[in-house]
């Protein structure tokens, strides 16, 4: 005969101090864990919706970001006419030679300098990317000192609003519309047309990468292929995609210390729910004993002292998800291969609450089968002996 879940309920309730006590210890392990977990799955995600498996960036051979390699004129005119390209509205493949720069503004959140990327791009670059839309104000003209702020970037830095202007290479730049890129990383960069931008660093014949967009799946993969064994290119090809999933790399020390910090944390409350349930055998063994008198076995008991340390640890499991939900849709950012700053969004999702709960039900199990096991092996008579 199994003992009624109500009871453990009831001594749950009767015990409250010490099981907030214990449950917020949990919770607060658990709250460390996912507030890692949803920043990695915020950055992951942003990457993620980053790239187009169509797409393919071209840049030296050697080079891991398109801020250290360079991609010339002459080579872009071999590129862009390759078999497989895909044809843009104007009729003209769609390749976008591009310039990649670093500069310095003032973030409203922490009032220091952050770099940021500004890219210098042709018409077919805004055309390729078609999660990136103008959300106020206008593109940028060509042959001027204009740009277009990524969404994020206007809203963290005050000099990226539009109206305002941003001073680097030979003169200042004014800020003309603001572009929205959904969770893309393009929404944490500043656009301006290729010439201009490429003038004012003093870079007009080596430049930086190249975009190019093939037909369909089946054609990247051969057209990637044909670049990276193309002699007079000597360049290396790699989907959007794959380009923006090594930059993931940058979040694993981070996720690797929270981890690692939660696991600390979680082996200090095992042993908070260990003692608490410890002295809850204490001062019931002779409920304990009682029980027994009433023909519950020990294996009822020590099943009904391991589910209340399980419910109680999943509470705490509960109350750190709700700790960490504040943090969802709070903006950050990450320093990216490009030696600048790509901002995300916290992301706590559904599995990764239940990620926790699942953790602090293990805490909790770990916790609780010592506890249970003593319980269960009083001898009836010594139990109700005991004070």
């Amino acid at each position: 005969m199994a003992i009624p879940v109500s009871y453990n309920l009831r001594n749950l309730v009767v015990r409250k101090t010490t099981t907030i006590m214990t449950a917020l210890g949990i919770a607060l392990t658990v709250a460390v864990l996912l507030a890692v977990l949803a920043l990695v799955n915020g950055l992951r995600t942003t990457l993620a919706s980053s790239g187009d498996a169509l797409q393919i960036i071209v840049m030296r051979k050697g080079s891991d970001s398109e801020l250290v390699s360079n991609f010339t004129r002459t080579q872009f005119q071999d590129l862009k006419f390759k078999p497989g390209i895909a044809n843009g509205a104007t009729g003209q493949p769609l390749a976008s030679l591009e310039v990649i720069t670093v500069i310095n503004l003032s973030s409203t959140e922490t009032g220091e300098g952050t770099n940021l990327t500004v890219r210098g791009l042709q018409p077919a670059g805004i055309e390729m990317r078609h999660s990136v839309k103008l959300a106020s104000g206008r593109w940028f003209q060509e042959g001027k000192r204009e740009l277009v702020a990524g969404k994020s970037v206007a809203e963290r830095y005050p000099e990226a609003q539009i109206g305002r202007k941003v001073r680097f290479g030979r003169g200042d730049w004014e800020i003309v519309g603001v572009m929205d890129a959904g969770r893309g990383a393009q929404a944490s960069e500043l656009w301006g047309d290729l010439n201009q931008v490429a003038s004012d660093l003093q870079r007009l014949e080596v430049l930086s990468s190249a975009l190019v967009r093939a037909t369909d799946a089946v054609t990247a993969k051969a057209l990637a292929n044909d670049i990276n064994n193309d002699q007079r290119l000597n360049m290396n090809a790699v989907s959007e995609e794959e380009y923006y999933a090594a930059q993931t790399a940058s979040a694993a020390p981070i996720e690797y210390i929270g981890i690692f910090v939660a696991v600390i944390m979680a082996v200090g409350s095992a042993f908070a729910a260990m003692n608490t349930m410890y002295a809850a055998v204490a001062r019931r063994s002779r409920e304990i004993g009682t029980l027994r008198v009433l023909g519950f076995s020990k294996g009822s008991i020590l099943l009904s002292f391991f589910l209340e340390s399980v419910l109680l640890s999943g509470l705490g499991g509960v109350l750190g998800c709700l700790l960490v939900l504040p943090l969802n849709g709070i903006t950050t950012g990450i320093g990216n291969s490009n030696f600048s700053e790509t901002a995300f969004n916290f992301h706590v999702s559904p599995e990764i609450m239940l990620i926790g709960i699942a953790f602090a039900v293990i805490l909790g199990a770990a916790g609780g089968l010592f506890p249970a096991s003593n319980a269960a092996r009083k001898e009836i008579l010594t139990a109700l002996r005991e004070v």
